[in-house]
């Protein structure tokens, strides 16, 4: 809702100090196990998880992902996965595993869960000065920054594993993940070899690569795909509410005043850049609307986990709650080890009832007890915006815990395209509904009413499908792509706006060629082309969408000139193409192309030449490419699109000469000849239904 009355009456700020408590001394061993013999009891869908798995690698399958949703207990689920992994029958010394995660307290976690579960297990963790593993335990559960270190890595000999679980998998494409993963798997190549991989033979046998997350996706386009080859379980957090797996969630969105449109985007994970995001968000007026927003409607709740920008966010709203006399502290990756530890204790056993994070709190964070979540930070990350909400979602009976409140902020004057909130996670107009107080069912019912009635021809759709601005085509329209005008500044792909789609998703001068088809040119150094197709390999059909296609991005070189193909003794015009990475989506596979471009192909200062806004786009075309273009689009000397074609500058000449090369022309008018072969049957349908009605009246004359 729209906040219109008075804010409480407190001054803004407050000279109150702040004191953490004095945090106890952190154990450098393992916790010690809890005695119990009996097995655990796993839920249902945790039993079908573990079954798929086995499955999967009975089948040969190695490298496989698993889908669930924060709260689910992954971490129940991978150590129940170890205790049923059996060596290889061609290496049965390889009776051990490795646990791969991303912070010291996610490593304890998983620890401590191994050694309460499994008593008999030798549990070792690889991390920083103080932990220090033998390399020969059961069960060893190390960060990946620690891993990086060569002579750390050295002590697990591939031989001696059974499997290698990665925690939080959804970051293992990253460069530092495929370095350490590629030490158990060849076929996973380093980022520090970009020939040809180790061949596989040197182990006696391949070792599975099992990865767990909450939100399988990466923000930067790269492809999960170089690691994983299947994700074979998946279990949404909706569903898992529904069947009372997780705690019901009570919505509540509040509308503030501000304005998105100057905040930068960072061009790796496609979120806001945090430092620009703080100038908008981190204020004195909306930082109280945030504290104003939690004592108006959750001030009764006993755990509140509030997410913020930056560091310097976090600490003025923390003292903007001390100005209202709440008890909130805050934590961040700068806070002593010993005193985070303590800090996070006491929130959980209920000290104090705010307490404020910044990036800290966002995975793998176990505190059951919390029962409302604020998200003080705008997100474009879908991920982000999972992972901040499920940290509320765990079942806490034994404190009292009911349900969990998210309250997030939208902005109310403006509509900046990508931000992920409440309304549009269940595919909802931000703008044109008020969130209260709302639970999952009434969510779904204001979907449902949005919605027209489905038809039996209509797919079924999605709960969290996303919002779209782009309203649905009601007929069809036919362009004469003959203008040079035009065909430079007209796009035809996702759906009929190929142009306005793609300036969304990249700052680079990508040209729609086709439907599904987009083309990067590369500054004379070849072109990046990213089509959507039908999958061909097994690792591909993993990651097909639900129309069973796939993104495949592909790079070729340029042509090697005549004097160099004469003295390599080859044609001139042998190209070797590259295939970058398949995507679910266009939006991972232009991140992940762009990321390519940036790193393999143009490099340094001239990686700005691939902006749209480049400065070489605005100069005079060049004599060959108007003589090209007018070759192509005016074979019948028309003066007037000769003056239109002498007009150009070379970055419209390069679109034009682009989407020629690449048969845009072609395929368009390719398209629409079908398109209008398919109106003339519909139109000749609707003809023939209407002469089957018969009403009272004059009958219209019909040709016989």
């Amino acid at each position: 809702m729209l906040w219109t009355r008075p804010f409480l009456r407190r001054p803004l700020f407050s000279t109150t100090s702040i004191s953490l408590l004095t945090p106890a001394r952190l154990a450098s061993s393992v916790p010690p196990p809890i005695s119990n013999n009996a097995p655990v009891q796993l839920r249902p869908y945790q039993e079908t998880c573990l079954s798929v798995c086995t499955s999967k690698l009975a089948q040969g399958v190695t490298r496989i992902g698993v889908s669930l949703p924060t709260g689910s207990g992954k971490t129940v689920v991978f150590v129940s996965l170890i205790s049923r992994l059996r060596p290889p029958k061609e290496n049965p010394d390889a009776t051990r595993t490795l646990i791969i995660v991303n912070s010291v307290e996610l490593a304890r976690q998983s620890a401590s869960q191994a050694s309460r579960l499994f008593p008999d297990w030798t549990v070792e963790i690889e991390q920083g000065v103080k932990h220090k593993a033998s390399g020969l335990a059961d069960v060893t559960v190390a960060t990946y920054q620690t891993l990086l270190q060569g002579e750390r890595l050295a002590k697990f000999n591939p031989r001696g594993f059974k499997a290698v679980i990665v925690d939080e998998a959804h970051h293992a494409a990253a460069p530092s993940y495929r370095r350490i993963l590629s030490h158990f798997d060849p076929e996973i190549r380093s980022p520090d070899n970009d020939g040809e991989t180790e061949p596989s033979a040197t182990l006696p046998s391949k070792i599975p690569i099992i990865g767990f997350s909450a939100t399988f996706s990466r923000h930067d386009g790269l492809a999960l795909g170089s690691v994983f080859s299947e994700i074979v379980y998946h279990r949404d957090f909706l569903e898992m509410i529904k069947e009372e797996w997780l705690c019901p969630v009570k919505f509540t969105t509040v509308k503030a005043d501000i304005d998105l449109r100057g905040v930068t985007v960072n061009s790796r994970t496609g979120d806001f850049n945090a430092t620009s995001l703080a100038q908008v968000i981190d204020t004195p007026m909306i930082n109280q609307l945030v504290v104003q927003a939690w004592h108006d409607r959750a001030k009764e709740r006993k755990s509140t986990l509030v997410f913020c920008v930056n560091v310097a966010h976090v600490r003025n709203l923390t003292q903007m709650f001390a100005a209202f006399e709440v008890d909130a502290r805050y934590v961040y990756a700068g806070t002593p080890l010993q005193e985070r530890k303590q800090l996070i204790q006491d929130f959980r056993d209920g000290k104090f009832p705010v307490l404020i994070n910044c990036a800290i709190l966002t995975e793998g964070a176990d505190i059951p007890n919390i029962d409302c979540v604020v998200l003080a930070r705008p997100t474009r990350s879908k991920n982000v915006f999972a992972q901040m909400i499920g940290r509320g979602m765990r079942l806490s009976a034994n404190t009292g815990k009911t349900d969990c409140h998210i309250i997030d902020f939208v902005e109310s004057n403006t509509r900046v395209s990508g931000i992920i909130s409440t309304p549009t996670l269940f595919g909802l107009d931000p703008g044109d509904v008020d969130i209260t107080n709302e639970c999952l069912e009434s969510l779904e019912q204001r979907v449902n009413e949005a919605a027209p009635p489905l038809t039996e021809d209509d797919p079924p759709k999605s709960l969290l499908s996303t919002h779209s601005e782009i309203p649905a085509p009601t007929g069809i329209s036919y362009i004469d792509y003959d203008d040079p005008e035009v065909l430079a500044r007209d796009g035809f792909g996702e759906g009929g706006a190929g142009q306005m789609h793609i300036t969304r998703l990249s700052r680079n001068a990508w040209v729609p060629c086709a439907e599904g088809t987009f083309v990067l040119e590369c500054l004379g150094k070849g072109h990046i082309k990213i089509e959507r197709v039908k999958p061909t390999t097994e690792e591909e059909k993993g990651e097909a969408d639900d129309e069973g296609c796939v993104y495949r991005a592909v790079y070729t070189p340029a042509p090697m000139d005549f004097a160099t193909s004469r003295a390599l003794k080859m044609p001139p015009t042998y190209l070797r193409k590259r295939q970058i990475l398949t995507a679910r989506t266009l939006n991972e596979a232009i991140l992940g192309a762009d990321t390519y471009a940036g790193k393999k192909v143009v490099h340094g200062p001239m990686v700005a030449g691939l902006l749209r806004s480049a400065n070489w786009r605005r100069f005079a075309a060049s004599k060959q490419q108007l003589e090209f273009i007018a070759r192509r689009l005016n074979k019948a000397g028309d003066p007037e699109k000769q003056k239109k074609i002498d007009k150009m500058n070379k970055g419209d000449a390069s679109t034009v000469i682009c989407r020629l090369k690449h048969g845009a022309q072609t395929k368009m008018e390719k398209k629409q000849r079908e398109a209008m072969r398919a109106d003339a049957v519909k139109q000749k349908e609707v003809m023939r239904r209407a002469r089957e009605v018969v009403r009272v009246g004059p009958l219209a004359r019909q040709a016989v």
